[in-house]
């Protein structure tokens, strides 16, 4: 089974109004990250993008211009997604906006399944001790998570790396919480 790793850069935090500006993908194939199989595009939105989004994430408009419509993006992930699983870091966010996008291309987004490393974070945090009823806080940032774990630093705000960042996270927590299937993680 292979598992996907997905990260979306966006134009803001709506994904009723707000573009995707970029997709990163890599899979997970039998525990390893397989990098030689990695996607990643630019999204030339339809519409312009406020400069606060263009400085978190380095895009400049001129690279925009340039790049693949959504339209033409959209069966690439979905191909993907044919494959296997969908590993995010954030369901909340990654999965509201790729399901909009499907829409606005005007296909119905897959039934695809999601593993969210912020789930498996807070399942780890429950079961070791580190959030009780009277202690709540845990880092679920992939900055910090990765930290915690002693992951190196990688480049936020850059899909493919983030989707990368992700990924190795993703075989840190299954190994940490014994899981020896996908079903343990979904």
């Amino acid at each position: 089974m292979t598992l996907w790793c997905l990260d979306l850069e966006t134009g803001g935090l709506d994904p009723r109004s707000d573009p995707v500006l970029s997709v990163g993908m890599v899979p997970i194939q039998e525990g390893a990250v397989r990098l030689g199989l990695t996607f990643r595009s630019l999204v030339r939105p339809r519409r312009p993008v406020t400069r606060s989004s263009l400085v978190i994430h380095h895009i400049l408009p001129r690279d925009l211009a340039g790049a693949p419509a959504l339209e033409e993006v959209i069966p690439e992930i979905e191909t993907r997604l044919e494959d296997g699983l969908l590993l995010v870091h954030q369901r909340s966010m990654d999965v509201p906006f790729l399901k909009r996008s499907f829409r606005r291309c005007g296909a119905e987004p897959p039934p695809f399944l999601v593993i969210d490393t912020v789930q498996l974070l807070l399942r780890y945090a429950r079961r070791h001790g580190h959030v009780t009823p009277e202690r709540t806080e845990f880092p679920t940032g992939l900055t910090a998570a990765r930290a915690r774990f002693g992951l190196p630093p990688h480049r936020a705000h850059e899909a493919l790396s983030d989707a990368v960042a992700t990924a190795e996270l993703f075989l840190v927590l299954a190994h940490r919480l014994r899981a020896t299937r996908v079903r343990h993680l979904l």
